[in-house]
């Protein structure tokens, strides 16, 4: 089977201060680029950001948008956290441990863009909690 990539497309108010956030901040890659939009791979992923002339309206806390990065490796969410504190990056949450002694268990941070978009990085102590667990009805912190 191909390997299936994940897209998304999410605005930003200036794509000189997006540029640096994702690719000298989380360490992206430039694919094409024009005077409205930055394409990006973000950890093997199409991620474009499309300049937006509507002002973003500011969430009140992570939901109901975000998006980010399931990494089965705990190292590699070690170093990401690592990365985005050593380039200042702006963190919404600093990491932290949700669901402790759950099967949900899972290690989280949260950046915010300078346009205002969250994005968070997890790390699950069991895998199974990505798709399964389907007993537990916990998603997300409650409200």
């Amino acid at each position: 089977m191909a390997r299936i990539l994940f897209h998304l497309a999410f605005p930003v108010h200036n794509l000189e201060a997006a540029k640096t956030f994702y690719v000298d901040g989380l360490g992206c890659k430039i694919g094409r680029s024009s005077s409205t939009a930055i394409t990006l791979n973000f950890k093997g992923h199409q991620i474009i950001a499309h300049l937006s002339e509507t002002p973003i309206p500011p969430q009140q806390g992570i939901y109901p948008r975000h998006f980010g990065l399931v990494l089965k490796s705990k190292t590699t969410w070690q170093k990401i956290a690592q990365r985005a504190k050593k380039k200042g990056l702006l963190f919404y949450q600093n990491p932290r441990i949700r669901f402790l002694g759950t099967r949900l268990e899972h290690d989280t941070f949260f950046l915010e863009d300078p346009s205002g978009n969250l994005l968070e990085f997890k790390h699950y102590r069991f895998e199974s909690a990505i798709f399964g667990e389907i007993e537990s009805r916990q998603i997300g912190d409650p409200a």
